[in-house]
């Protein structure tokens, strides 16, 4: 069932245990990022993600979601979401993004990460450096009175600013008793539209840039997302409570 708005902090109790699960799976992404290795295969990165997940007492928020078969999207290269792990080996210059959701106390939390392996090259660290900050440009505007577009434009202003593109056919979310709520967060919009920001909302906000152009498509798994052009695509999120204070991320 869709909430109005996803107004789902109502409580300190629920604001501690978002906070709570955002800290979990912000551990459990930064152990993968250390353990990142050329050689490795997508695989290898679901099964420890799976590995460190458990570890925690948390429980994976994507495995058999709507029938996907992994914890972790793995995504190389031009794959930009929903990479479903195999045998694809990691190489040097590659972009992995590792999209990963937990379940904690019923309440759930979402992040990714695009990490470069080994000397990447100058355009594919502008790219990610410019997903990664686009991310928190979006964040910023994530304040109570401002408006949905306010932020989806903040992204695509800044990403297009610097050359690149943004996914249209995918977008971030609302998060909190289910794995996605209403509102959609566009990464492209105009400001002073869409629905006011209040506080309490909880939002998956996931910028998805492509060196070349938005276009997209999925492959014959059902799943895997590239780009139509099959040039690089990187893809950052966090999770984040919209609160009178301003944004908190979850997930750092």
């Amino acid at each position: 069932m869709k909430r109005d708005l996803n107004i789902r902090i109502k409580t300190p109790e629920e604001l501690q245990t978002l906070l709570d699960a955002g800290k979990i799976l912000a551990r459990v992404v930064a152990n993968i990022k250390s353990s990142l290795k050329i050689g490795m295969t997508t695989r290898d990165i679901d099964v420890l993600a799976e590995k460190l997940i458990a570890e925690e007492g948390v429980l994976p928020a994507f495995k058999g979601y709507r029938g996907y078969p992994a914890c972790a999207c793995v995504s190389v290269n031009e794959q930009i979401v929903h990479g479903i792990p195999g045998e694809r080996v990691i190489k040097a210059n590659d972009l992995v993004s590792i999209d990963i959701g937990i379940i904690h106390q019923k309440y759930f939390s979402d992040m990714a990460v695009t990490v470069g392996l080994g000397d990447v090259d100058a355009s594919r660290q502008k790219l990610i450096d410019v997903t990664r900050q686009a991310l928190y440009k979006g964040i910023a505007q994530a304040k109570s009175g401002s408006r949905l577009g306010d932020l989806s434009h903040a992204i695509q202003a800044y990403v297009e600013s610097k050359g690149f593109s943004v996914v249209r056919d995918f977008v971030g979310h609302g998060i909190g008793r289910e794995l996605h709520e209403d509102p959609e967060i566009p990464n492209y919009g105009h400001p002073g539209t869409g629905p006011v920001l209040r506080p309490g909302m909880v939002l998956a906000i996931e910028p998805m840039v492509n060196m070349g152009g938005h276009q997209t498509k999925t492959l014959d798994d059902g799943w895997t997302v590239i780009t139509a052009d099959r040039k690089p695509s990187a893809h950052f999120e966090h999770t984040i409570a919209v609160t009178e204070q301003g944004p908190v991320i979850f997930t750092e």
